[in-house]
């Protein structure tokens, strides 16, 4: 689906206001789930406590890992597929099994909602305050919170963000920005230039472009004439000798989907992808003696999940467990390093279901993905009202290589007219009855296409990472980072 279709259902249901306490004991405080909170611990077991951290101030460097959208169903299906075709499990999943990292559940809730968007999930990390979902890093009552990258910057430490969607979207600007609405990406890229941080990659070329831009704006000379390198394309990527400041928006809007690029020539040229993108940060920021902080985001993930699409969520989830490689690679044989790797929330809960006599169907249904040659976003994105069934099947054929049935074609032709209605309602989008459709042949399922309240993954390693409790409150991870990190002293401004 297009992005314009993206920006209209405005599905991060994003983040809003609430001042988080400086716990400083053992114990759970106050579990927010949604407005209202309660008193206790997590099954009797501790959440983070910054007062455990070993030696505060020695993570010279922070690398945050954040795969949007990610519920436990995406983290197992990307595993499933790289032990069943390429004999490894995920990196992510490695960690666990060899026992590199603390590892636990958070609670992700917003302040108005126990259902978490992206900005107010990205604001609990970049601010330490529980915000309404869609408003980074602000009050309801207009108080803007000082951010991580901030903090860093004054401490004289290197700054990045490195995404797969807008670098002005929520997640990276969760970690740097102050908005009352998440979906003012002008202004966010403007505020990018005021903030002046070392690295900013990913999309939304058409925030900086003043063809583009409302205000008519040139945002790229503004970088320019500020001395960052202004990259457009991988080869502008590629040319960039990892010195001074660099904005690079390698596409108009979001970066293709990694099982989409990975077909279409031209845009192989064009965009480089979440693990180059990640090396190369890595190897700017990590020039500066003081240390740094890298947000790396596998955006798409969650764009995926909104559109029930399985391709287009295990590839890209795939991409970023490679950036996780990236960033462990960094890492080894350092003791300067907390490596923070984790979900804002789930979304859409899928998972490989039980299929045929004694569920034996279910293995050889999954591996039809390893097949996959484009995502449902690239079907749709030809199809219209007017699309016949012969169009609708051959083009799913391309996509998936394997025929869907006549009537399963009629289906999406009622959903292209606006015709189609499913029993839970939100299920009768084209893109959503294109993933149930698909699941007859994956056995790969859906709750539906919305964020979920589900508690998320957490895994942390490095100096700091001990403090890491079973169950961790998300505003825990700003203390977390600025304590370990020894800049406490610059959060207050």
């Amino acid at each position: 689906m297009s992005d314009a279709y993206h920006d209209r259902l405005r599905s991060d249901p994003d983040d809003a206001p609430s001042r988080r306490d400086f716990l400083k004991t053992g114990a759970l405080g106050a579990l927010a789930l949604g407005t209202g909170g309660v008193a206790g611990t997590a099954n009797g077991q501790p959440r983070t406590d910054v007062s455990g951290i070993d030696a505060p101030g020695d993570a010279k460097n922070v690398i945050f890992l954040v795969s949007d959208g990610m519920s436990a169903g995406t983290l197992t299906m990307a595993d499933l597929h790289l032990r069943r075709h390429h004999g490894r499990r995920s990196n992510w999943l490695r960690l666990y099994e060899e026992g590199r990292v603390r590892h636990g559940l958070m609670d992700m809730a917003a302040a108005n909602s126990m259902v978490t968007g992206s900005a107010a999930g990205a604001s609990a990390w970049g601010s330490g305050h529980r915000v309404f979902n869609e408003t980074l890093n602000m009050s309801q009552e207009g108080e803007k919170y000082r951010t991580i990258l901030e903090i860093f910057r004054d401490a004289g430490r290197g700054t990045g963000l490195v995404t797969t969607t807008r670098i002005t979207h929520a997640t990276p600007s969760g970690f740097g920005i102050n908005m009352p609405a998440r979906w003012s990406e002008d202004k966010i890229a403007a505020q990018h230039l005021e903030r002046e941080y070392d690295v900013l990659m990913g999309g939304g070329a058409r925030h900086f472009d003043p063809d583009r831009r409302g205000d008519g704006r040139d945002l790229f000379g503004a970088f320019d004439d500020k001395g960052y390198t202004v990259a457009r394309s991988k080869q502008d990527l590629s040319y960039w000798g990892h010195e001074g400041s660099i904005l690079g928006t390698f596409y108009d809007t979001h970066l293709p989907y990694a099982l989409d690029h990975q077909n279409l020539p031209a845009q192989q040229e064009q965009v480089p992808r979440l693990p180059e993108m990640t090396d190369a940060a890595l190897q700017r920021l990590s020039q500066n003696d003081d240390g740094f902080l890298l947000q790396i985001e596998g955006g798409r993930v969650d764009h995926a999940a909104h559109e029930d699409d399985t391709g287009g969520l295990i590839y890209d989830q795939i991409e970023f467990d490679e950036a996780i490689g990236t960033a462990l690679d960094f890492a080894e044989g350092r003791d300067d390093t907390l490596v923070i790797i984790t979900t804002d929330h789930g979304n859409a809960n899928p998972g490989v279901n039980a299929a045929g006599d004694r569920y034996s169907d279910s293995n050889k249904m999954f591996d039809r993905v390893a097949d996959f040659q484009y995502t449902n976003s690239w079907i749709l994105s030809e199809l219209d009202e007017n699309s016949t069934y012969r169009q609708i099947q051959d083009r799913v054929e391309e996509a998936w290589q394997f025929p869907i049935r006549r009537d399963e074609a009629g289906l999406i032709q009622d959903a292209l007219r606006g015709e189609y209605q499913a029993a839970y309602r939100k299920k009768s989008d084209p893109d959503l009855l294109l993933g149930a459709i698909q699941a007859n042949y994956t056995s790969v399922n859906w709750l539906g296409g919305d964020h979920t309240s589900d508690y998320v993954e957490l895994a942390a390693m490095g100096p700091g990472s001990e403090a890491i409790g079973d169950f961790t409150r998300n505003t825990d991870l700003f203390d977390l980072m600025v304590e370990s990190a020894g800049v406490r002293e610059y959060a207050s401004g």
